[in-house]
């Protein structure tokens, strides 16, 4: 079986990509949420960016318009909000499904670990994190944790 560091999801140029090799030598824990600009939540991109400038942090979004049609933006769109809104540096890979039948692999993995509240499942709503160690372990918190809250 293939570690969740090593799962293939395409970025915003449609490269393949994995955790690890957006991660570094330094990387110790990825951050993987599930992003959308038009939510409530969005002003979570703020402490996303604050832990992404961590040499052993690397946070990866993943835009997502399954909860409430939140992101509904181009990709091009997506980058300039949150560049110019929350001076987003961490990368952001191509829109993707979370939940249901089109489901990226990498949350059909990710949603199979029980959260620190007990939730087991489907993502809740949009900005749920998935905190990664070097070693594949997962933890799962809320959309409304802060990352701040964690890390």
């Amino acid at each position: 079986m293939t570690g969740i560091l090593d799962v293939e999801f395409a970025d915003m140029d449609g490269q393949t990509q994995t955790l690890r090799n957006l991660g570094d030598e330094k990387t110790s824990k990825w951050v993987v949420v599930n992003v959308a600009s038009a939510c409530g939540l969005t002003r979570h991109y703020t402490g996303l960016q604050a832990v992404s400038v961590r040499e052993d942090v690397t946070v990866v979004g993943f835009p997502c318009n399954q909860f409430g049609g939140q992101e509904p933006g181009t990709h091009q769109e997506i980058c300039d909000f949150t560049s110019e809104k929350y001076s987003v540096t961490f990368p952001l890979m191509a829109k993707i499904e979370v939940n249901g039948e089109n489901q990226a692999e990498l949350f059909n993995h990710l949603t199979a670990v029980t959260g620190v509240d007990g939730h087991n499942g489907s993502v809740r709503w949009n900005f749920e994190k998935f905190v990664i160690d070097s070693n594949g372990n997962i933890e799962r918190f809320a959309p409304q944790t802060k990352i701040e809250d964690i890390l």
